[in-house]
């Protein structure tokens, strides 16, 4: 059992859901994000309900890549070690190219694959020395294809962030360091709460506990939820652009 967890980008949304069914599992949590107000709130939350846990948070805005490392070092003193690291944190803004909005699009390809590698080798590093771990890079289904307006560049960061974590699981092969890669599909929360007119959207919740079963399984992929994205995901990889183009 994985029992010490870190999730970052945990004040909100997904990673906030997340450790809220991993608390529920009886796991003890390392929360990160830029809004410390928020975690300091889900941290008080989750011990009220969950008083056997153990829940340590610290500030962390992961372009700061010499702050992810001193932050997951931290937390690996904090809880004893760390077993299994979620790299959830990302930016989801974004411009169809050539619109003049180019320090949006730089921004989140940043954020999306420079610094989600910053956080991959900072837990992969802990990883190796403890000969162990569990490292779940959160994609999305955006990622199976190019996807046009606002969500190209974030669904190439996407594909890139996949495919970076397809070459560790390679480097780790033998080892007892997991890879697993997710493929979110749509799940409601702050990052797409303006949208209201999405297909196969879920609630949060129910999003959140899918995304944990998934998890828990330590597969070196998965869509989740698994309906429809399991069979619309492969789908997606063969059908012709002018499908793609309605999807976004």
């Amino acid at each position: 059992m994985r029992r010490n967890i870190l999730i970052t980008g945990a004040s909100s949304g997904l990673g906030a859901g997340m450790a809220r069914v991993f608390a529920g599992m009886n796991r003890n949590l390392a929360l990160c994000a830029r809004r410390t107000d928020r975690l300091e709130t889900l941290r008080d939350e989750l011990l009220r309900d969950h008083p056997d846990i153990r829940v340590s948070i610290r500030p962390l805005d992961v372009d700061d890549h010499d702050a992810v490392f001193e932050t997951f070092r931290a937390f690996d003193s904090d809880l004893g070690g760390l077993d299994r690291v979620i790299v959830n944190a990302g930016m989801g803004k974004g411009q169809p190219l050539g619109t003049g909005y180019f320090y949006a699009n730089k921004q989140t390809a940043y954020t999306n694959f420079v610094s989600a590698l910053a956080q991959m080798e900072a837990a992969t590093e802990l990883f190796r020395a403890a000969g162990q771990g569990h490292l779940v890079p959160i994609s999305s289904i955006s990622a199976f294809r190019g996807f046009p307006r606002n969500l190209t560049t974030y669904a190439a960061s996407k594909a890139g962030l996949a495919t970076l974590a397809e070459g560790l699981r390679a480097d780790l092969v033998g080892t007892d360091i997991k890879v697993t890669t997710i493929y979110p599909g749509y799940i409601r929360s702050e990052i797409n709460e303006k949208v209201k007119k999405t297909p196969f959207m879920v609630d949060t919740v129910t999003g959140c506990r899918a995304l944990a079963r998934a998890i828990e399984k330590e597969p070196a992929e998965a869509s989740v939820p698994a309906w429809p994205w399991v069979p619309l995901g492969a789908a997606m990889r063969h059908m012709p652009l002018r499908f793609i183009s309605r999807m976004a």
